[in-house]
């Protein structure tokens, strides 16, 4: 058994990321950009800005002009992307892929559900872009409104990349194969 103060330490470390998490309180979510699925609305809710760089599934779609950038890895990217997009990545940005782009053309961001694109189109931002959006919801908002995913060679699939098993309970099973 431990001392007394070591115990007390160790129920803080395991109490302070519960206590961090009831302090986040769910931002009011505009009726566009919701995806109709409560668990991921509700985590959305918390995590992703509802702000008016967002775009839902739908906004995104109609976008006239638009590159679709995918902001997670490689690895991701290749079980299943938005179809024609460039493959920016996050931990280390290909910025190649913007290359010979004016800098006032619409971009729209997205990574598995919106997080790490918000956080990859403020550094677009940064860098000259005018018109950068954040797909809310992002893979997963895309793929429950019903709209095609492709693989590496640019064929239809029903594979979703989750991230991982916990982030691909926030979807039901129906979206498609999960893959983590």
């Amino acid at each position: 058994m431990l001392p007394r103060p070591f115990r007390f330490f160790q129920y803080l470390t395991l109490l302070f990321p519960l206590l961090l998490a009831s302090c986040v309180r769910a931002q009011e979510v505009p009726p566009r950009l919701a995806t109709g699925y409560g668990p991921l609305d509700d985590k959305l809710s918390r995590l992703v800005s509802a702000d008016a760089n967002a775009l839902s599934a739908r906004e995104a779609r109609s976008l006239k002009n638009a590159v679709f950038l995918d902001a997670r890895e490689a690895n991701e990217y290749a079980v299943s992307h938005l179809p024609g997009a460039r493959h920016l990545g996050f931990d280390a940005p290909d910025y190649s892929v913007l290359e010979g782009l004016d800098k006032n053309r619409p971009l729209v961001v997205y990574c598995t559900v919106g997080y790490r694109s918000e956080r990859a189109a403020e550094l677009l931002r940064k860098r000259g872009f005018t018109q950068v959006h954040n797909l809310y919801g992002s893979l997963y908002a895309w793929k429950l409104a019903g709209l095609p995913l492709e693989d590496a060679q640019g064929k239809a699939t029903n594979k979703l990349h989750t991230y991982n098993k916990k982030w691909g309970s926030f979807v039901p099973d129906s979206i498609g194969e999960k893959v983590y």
